[in-house]
This record gives structure tokens, C-alpha cells and sequence, in this order.
């Protein structure tokens, strides 16, 4: 800055040397205040070119910032739609195969029984059937949900989700099962129930007709 103001100083006075004093001394002051004006108006300039590069390096870090959190965000959302080996091999997977297995050979086992009895009449037996029906309804809905839980690009859940999930699925199974075994039982019964009375009615029906 001395520099310019040294040198325009100097240009100054070689161009006014010809000039009346009192006329160059004002020219010589205006052109001063010309150059510091320049240079006031170049330094205000730097501040602001200074400032705009702080604000844009700021948003720059701001949005690499954001950016590579979200990034990190969308790898581990995608990866929780990946299902771990942990979770494949969890012992109570096949534990909820094994009971919907056995649900099925319960089932047709009993109805079968039941049917060959001739104990029911067919609207008994329909309304046994639609019970039957239930039951199966709801545990092959469990096994739709452990499918789901377990192949990937399903649903978003963690590890621990996924065992809380196949936790209550498995419960939910076994609440099938009991109710399974218990409506078997008592049907049994009243099969055996309504044969004792109409062999009953037979051994009646027998002596008064002889």
C-alpha cells in the first residue's frame, strides 16, 4: 500500500511540474484520496471474497458431513433387510416347523377318527371341520411370518427384532397346538359319549323287541 501511494506521489509531481501550485496541490490531494479510496474499497472487497470462502468451505463440510451420514444411515437400513446366519440357525425355527407338522398329523388323525366313528351327524362334523379349519388358519399364518422374518429384502429388522419375532411365533404355535390337543380330547369324548348312548339305545331297542 506505502508502495502505490510512494509512486503515485512521485507520478503526481512529474505531471504537475508545468502546473500552477495551487492547481496541483489539489489535484495531488484528490488524486491521494482517489488511491485510498481504491484501496479501502479493494480491502472491503478481499473481506467479503474472504468471507463468501469461509461460508462456502463451511457448507461444502456440511453437506459431505450430511451426505456420508445418510449414506451411512442407507447402508444400514439396507443391511437390515439382510438376515444373519444367527437368525437362520436359531433353534426355535425348527421348533415352529416341527409343531405346524405335527398340528397337520394331529389333526387328520383325530378328524379321521372321528368321521369313521359315525358318532357326529354332518352338521357336527361341519362345525368340528371349521374349528379344524381355524386352527390351521392361524398356524400357517405363523409359518408365513417366520418365512417372511427369514429371507431377505423382506422386512427392515435388526438381529435381536427378528428373535423377539420368532419368539412369539413360536408361542403363537404352540397356543395352537394346546388348543389343538385339548379340542381333540374333547371331542373324542363326546364321539365316544354319543356312541355309549346309542349303543345304549341299541341294547334298549333290542330287549323290547324281542
Amino acid at each position: 500500500m506505502k508502495k502505490i501511494l510512494l509512486l503515485s506521489f512521485v507520478l503526481l509531481l512529474s505531471l504537475g511540474a508545468s502546473l500552477p501550485a495551487r492547481a496541483q496541490e489539489a489535484e495531488i490531494e484528490q488524486l491521494l484520496l482517489n488511491v485510498e479510496k481504491l484501496a479501502e474499497l479493494k480491502s472491503i472487497l478481499q473481506k467479503m471474497y474472504d468471507g463468501y470462502k469461509i461460508l462456502t468451505e463451511g457448507y461444502e463440510k456440511v453437506k459431505q458431513i450430511t451426505s456420508g451420514n445418510f449414506n451411512l444411515h442407507e447402508v444400514f437400513l439396507d443391511g437390515l433387510y439382510l438376515v444373519s446366519p444367527q437368525v437362520r440357525k436359531y433353534h426355535r425355527v425348527p421348533d415352529i416347523i416341527e409343531a405346524e407338522a405335527t398340528i397337520l398329523k394331529e389333526y387328520k388323525s383325530t378328524f379321521g377318527k372321528i368321521k369313521n366313528t359315525g358318532a357326529f351327524s354332518a352338521d357336527q362334523l361341519n362345525y368340528v371341520q371349521g374349528i379344524y379349519n381355524n386352527v390351521l388358519d392361524g398356524s400357517l399364518k405363523n409359518l408365513d411370518d417366520l418365512t417372511m422374518i427369514l429371507t431377505d429384502s423382506k422386512t427392515r429388522m435388526s438381529d435381536d427384532e427378528r428373535l423377539s419375532a420368532i419368539d412369539r411365533i413360536y408361542a403363537n404355535m404352540q397356543k395352537h397346538l394346546v388348543f389343538l390337543r385339548d379340542f381333540n380330547k374333547q371331542t373324542s369324548v363326546t364321539a365316544l359319549q354319543s356312541l355309549k348312548e346309542k349303543s345304549d339305545l341299541q341294547t334298549i331297542n333290542n330287549l323290547y323287541n324281542k
